[in-house]
């Protein structure tokens, strides 16, 4: 996990408090400040994409979470969160597309996972 400027994670924290007591904007804008100091924070993007979702907009959270899944293509919560945001779009294709690669990438984990367990026991 990559080292935080304590000022992104000052605003990300601001960010949660006001999600957490409904004050959207608010967050979105703090999240954006985070990310203005570290661009590469997914925890940040994770939470402007689910505020953006809240507020309707729809198209910037998909833009978000895009993001999110080039920057960590093993993300499951960025596919996840793009099927859904297909979804409220009512782009059900593109929704059924996300939605797969997740479950693909969850499948994918858990096999990983249960590899290396067994490996751990020989």
């Amino acid at each position: 996990m990559a080292e935080r400027s304590p000022e992104a994670e000052d605003h990300y924290f601001v960010a949660l408090d006001a999600f957490s007591e409904g004050s959207l904007d608010q967050a979105v804008a703090s999240y954006k400040q985070a990310l203005a100091l570290d661009p590469t924070y997914t925890d940040a993007m994770h939470g402007l994409s689910r505020a953006l979702q809240d507020l309707g907009r729809f198209d910037e959270a998909i833009e978000v979470s895009k993001r999110i899944a080039e920057l960590d293509p093993e993300d499951i919560l960025a596919y996840t969160s793009l099927s859904i945001l297909y979804q409220h779009k009512g782009m059900v294709p593109e929704a059924e597309e996300w939605s797969t690669k997740a479950k693909l990438l969850g499948w994918k984990k858990e096999l990983k996972e249960k590899k290396e367990a067994s490996q751990q026991r020989s």
